[in-house]
């Protein structure tokens, strides 16, 4: 009997021993503090805002915890945390609670939108006029180039899918691939949808992982390949149309056509957003979300901070008042040229 006690004893010891780390209570403080250090050891792009802004993480703790206080509210709390989160100046740093989601949107909101739902249907025209493939809407303009509006990366295109378009535009001169407001989703979704448009496997840019909690705890970067789509490919003019609202996979399916021949990025500077994101819970259960992967593209430029296009082109007033879209006009002298 004084034995098995000895090794109950013992192996209480091991299984509380185990146990290295403190779980932040439910307060003020303690959900200040959670969020902070999850920036602190999993954020990706802290030496990227030091040099754009002088952003000292460590200086941002120290100014905005005082400002917690036991009394406060979870409005005041959520005021606090979302001021501390903005001074990342990081379109794709988000605070999600019941009542609402903190975002940083200078990054589009001081911008031209260049983009309006209702022009882009006029081109589209009516549930006749254009045929849809999974996420993909599409038809001939009436010069005979080629129109794709895709709006998401949500899902993965099925060969049948991307084979079918291909065969519908083959006769055209050329081809707009629209991803403007286009939020992301997969990035195979978006490295297949990009397979379209080289004939050799490629190395379409480069990812890194984080591996520790210090600022610069990174893997080495590692390629992000594609093969060639095995049916139809397009050879002919692409020109893709993009703007501020480009995030995530769709930011990085411009990165990944960017610089290939016979491909143009027209618009605005993509919305960034590139690396993986990862998403952790405070301690009152909001939950925060962020770029966590960097991700660069084939020369290992970072691709954070979008993309900029080959033609730059703002939608004029003019234009979207007579159901006009700028954008997909230029497009379409550029491959008429």
């Amino acid at each position: 009997m004084r034995t098995l006690s000895l090794l109950f004893a013992t192996l209480c010891l091991m299984l509380t021993s185990c146990i290295t780390e403190e779980v932040a209570q439910d307060t003020p403080l303690g959900n200040f503090d959670t969020c902070w250090k999850i920036f602190d050891e999993h954020y990706c792009f802290f030496d990227l805002k030091a040099q754009e802004s002088g952003l000292d993480w460590q200086e941002i703790r120290q100014r905005y915890r005082p400002q917690i206080a036991d009394g406060m509210t979870n409005m005041q709390l959520f005021e606090v945390l979302g001021n501390m989160l903005r001074e990342l100046r990081d379109g794709h740093v988000n605070l999600y609670a019941a009542h609402d989601v903190v975002r940083y949107g200078a990054w589009f909101d001081d911008y031209p939108d260049n983009y309006y739902e209702d022009v882009v249907q006029h081109y589209l025209g009516r549930a006749e006029d254009y045929k849809r493939s999974g996420t993909l809407d599409y038809r001939v303009l009436d010069d005979n180039v080629g129109y794709v509006r895709c709006e998401t990366f949500a899902s993965q295109f099925g060969t049948g899918n991307l084979e079918q378009v291909m065969e519908a535009l083959a006769d055209c001169n050329g081809l707009i691939v629209d991803v403007r407001h286009n939020g992301g989703g997969m990035l195979t979704a978006a490295q297949r949808l990009a397979s379209l448009f080289f004939n050799e496997p490629m190395t379409l840019g480069y990812i890194c992982h984080k591996t520790g909690a210090g600022h610069n705890d990174f893997s080495q970067p590692e390629p992000i390949t594609e093969k060639p789509f095995k049916g139809l490919r397009w050879q002919k003019k692409v020109v893709v149309l993009a703007n501020r609202h480009t995030y995530s996979a769709a930011n990085s399916f411009v990165m990944f056509l960017k610089g290939l021949p016979n491909v143009t990025i027209l618009g605005d500077r993509t919305g960034g957003g590139a690396g993986l994101p990862f998403s952790s819970e405070l301690p009152n259960g909001w939950l925060v979300r962020f770029s966590a992967c960097p991700m660069y593209d084939r020369h290992m430029m970072p691709t954070e901070q979008g993309i900029e296009p080959d033609v730059r082109v703002d939608m004029t007033d003019a234009d979207r008042n007579s159901q006009v879209d700028t954008l997909i006009e230029r497009a379409r002298r550029l491959i008429g040229e």
